[in-house]
């Protein structure tokens, strides 16, 4: 584990400080979380952008002609 001197402005700290009395954690933790989910979304969006880049508009159509032709249920309609 390593050390982060990190600075916030007062009123970014009060509110982390806030959610994170409400959530039952430390603000380390909080601020922790929060980084590891925003590297994760990141990642994402980066994987989904490589394997977006490699599809092919032709084998798509053509998989799709494959679902047969079906009325949607209730509340699936476009």
């Amino acid at each position: 584990m390593s050390t982060l001197s990190l600075r916030l402005p007062n009123s970014i700290h009060r509110h982390a400080k806030r959610l994170a009395e409400n959530e039952g954690i430390s603000v380390n933790q909080l601020i922790s979380t929060a980084v590891a989910e925003k590297l994760s979304a990141i990642d994402t969006e980066r994987y989904l952008s490589e394997r977006a880049s490699r599809a092919s508009n032709v084998k798509f159509r053509r998989i799709l002609s494959k679902v047969p032709r079906a009325t949607p249920d209730p509340g699936d309609e476009v």
